[in-house]
């Protein structure tokens, strides 16, 4: 099940964001920018990512592993803790 509703939304408004700081850096590296100032943005850019995966993980924990979990079948919750399991080891580092 896709991020839907005010997740959704807000995921895309941070997705914007994300894209003019982007832009951004490519402004400061092409006008020869100390590094100190694009590695700062860099980093603002970086978080800004984090947060919007954050609001993709906790939607994906309420709805899709909520469901395979609820549902019954153990090979299924097997599967969904394997993958949550490998997600948190992704997304962490």
């Amino acid at each position: 099940m896709p991020v839907q509703g005010e997740q959704k939304d807000d995921a895309l408004r941070r997705l914007n964001r994300v894209e003019g700081q982007v832009r951004g850096i490519r402004r400061l590296i092409e006008g020869d920018a100390y590094c100190v100032d694009v590695l700062t943005q860099i980093s603002s850019a970086h978080e800004a990512l984090r947060a919007v995966g954050k609001i993709v993980m906790r939607d994906h924990l309420r709805h899709c592993v909520t469901d395979a979990l609820r549902e019954g079948d153990p090979e299924r919750a097997e599967r969904t803790y394997q993958e949550i399991l490998d997600l948190a080891y992704k997304y962490a580092r």
